[in-house]
């Protein structure tokens, strides 16, 4: 068998040997990308769908369109963003030149998820060779389908001796992160990223962790209940729920919970209710704990499990408390409770009390509120009147924050994040200042710091 070490041996030397760094092979590997995504759309969508049952339209707007998208947008900025950026020098050190420049790290590893089996590795395998970097891709042993996708097929389209995908299951991944990599990208729950933070600090290697939590979505009552009941219920039900950025939970005003309670239901109802095609849950051990959150709240619509087919239908609850079961941790499910607050502080107070969201959700139509949760409630991003999107914009940096997470990617944050700034000054040798040298005399070093407060 194989050891896991010789690729990441091997990736090294070819990164060693310079091959990545250049324009044309970060272009070459996006452009195949590109084209893998192109002309294995049919297989993609047959894989997600035997994975965990996602709907072809879902998966073809959230893994292969966003991809598709932050690609294009990557081959249009890539040049430009290669450039080294000059900087002011100032005048006490001239003759002289400052920049820096983005320069890859060498070898890293990318861990991804298995809601998002395809996005979550190639968003950020993207972003890692558009940097320049060689790369161990980890795709989700929990999507098997998609994972033997990636494996079997995308060596086809990219540099198969800089980019590596190797397939297996924890123990893969325990063995995966022995290794010295130059960075460290994962995505998936709280307790792993620590693990995954703890294995990396072995080494001090630098980690990306995009994680989750509990994401709020907070209702005002000056909104239009419905056109925000339409966007929650979509945002929150797509993909059956398994979504990062999804809203974990609703606080709305108690002026208008029965008003939204209803409209919920009915844009449930509208969406879902005559037959359209539904992801189903990842497992029935996920299947079975989703059911264990639902004890003790009140089903307003929804609710049904058919725990063989780990499907739950999109379920909307009521009588929670912030101690109630389902207040305790991540759902990342089709089940969204709903509690009431009474002023703005209650709902600062209870959305706070759940840690720092990956994201916050605010609608309301006035912008002394919106400034006002936005400031009080930290989260890695903030949607108003709104949902995902902040996550599908590409200039956005997308990332967590705290315990949601740690770094940024997405468009050029993601180009960032897997390159290295370096600092260059360039000095003429002449003219030379003698006066910096000793041994300083009392009137050299007066002249000294005449010339130091001048320039200053």
């Amino acid at each position: 068998m194989k050891r896991i070490d010789a690729p990441v041996e091997e990736l090294r030397l070819v990164f060693q040997g310079g091959r990545t760094r250049g324009y044309g092979w970060r272009r070459t590997q996006l452009s195949g990308l590109k084209r893998f995504l192109e002309e294995h759309e049919e297989r993609i969508l047959s894989a997600v769908a035997d994975d965990f049952g996602k709907p072809r339209m879902e998966t073809w707007l959230t893994e292969i369109y966003y991809l598709r998208t932050d690609i294009a947008f990557m081959l249009r900025h890539l040049r430009r963003w290669m450039r080294p950026v000059r900087v002011r020098t100032p005048m006490l050190y001239h003759p002289a030149r400052s920049f820096f420049t983005c320069e890859p790290h060498g070898v890293v590893l990318v861990m991804s998820a298995w809601n998002y089996p395809l996005q979550l590795a190639l968003a950020p395998l993207a972003a890692a060779i558009a940097a320049g970097n060689c790369v161990v891709l980890k795709p989700s042993e929990q999507a098997p389908a998609t994972a033997r996708v990636i494996a079997d097929v995308l060596p086809q389209y990219v540099d198969h001796e800089a980019v590596r995908v190797v397939q297996g299951d924890a123990g893969t991944s325990r063995e995966l992160l022995a290794e010295r990599f130059d960075h460290i990208f994962f995505t998936g729950s709280e307790r792993i990223g620590r693990e995954v933070a703890a294995a990396a600090a072995r080494h001090l290697t630098p980690v990306t962790l995009e994680l989750g939590g509990k994401s709020p979505c907070i209702v005002d009552r000056r909104t239009d209940i419905g056109v925000a009941a339409r966007r929650i219920a979509w945002a929150k039900f797509i993909n059956a729920g398994q979504t990062c950025i999804s809203p974990d939970y609703v606080l709305v005003d108690e002026a208008v919970e029965s008003e939204l309670l209803d409209a919920l239901c009915s844009a449930v109802q509208r969406m879902y209710g005559s037959g359209e095609p539904y992801a189903r849950l990842i497992s029935r051990r996920h299947t079975e704990r989703l059911q264990r959150l639902m004890a003790g709240t009140r089903i307003v619509c929804g609710g049904r499990c058919e725990l063989e087919e780990c499907f739950i239908e999109p379920t909307v609850l009521t009588g929670v408390t912030g101690e109630s079961a389902v207040m305790q941790e991540e759902i990342f499910g089709p089940l969204l409770p709903v509690l009431s607050y009474r002023t703005l502080d209650d709902a600062v107070h209870e959305a706070g009390s759940h840690g720092t969201p990956l994201a916050l959700y605010i609608f309301s139509s006035s912008r002394s509120v919106q400034r006002s949760l936005m400031e009080r409630i930290p989260s890695g991003g903030v949607g108003v009147n709104d949902l995902l999107f902040q996550a599908a914009v590409p200039g956005l940096p997308f990332g967590g924050r705290r315990e949601s997470g740690m770094g940024r990617y997405h468009g050029k944050a993601g180009f960032e994040t897997f390159s290295v700034t370096r600092s260059v000054h360039i000095k003429a040798l002449y003219p030379e200042n003698q006066l910096r040298y000793p041994p300083l005399s009392p009137s050299r070093f007066r002249w000294l710091q005449r010339l130091l407060k001048l320039f200053s």
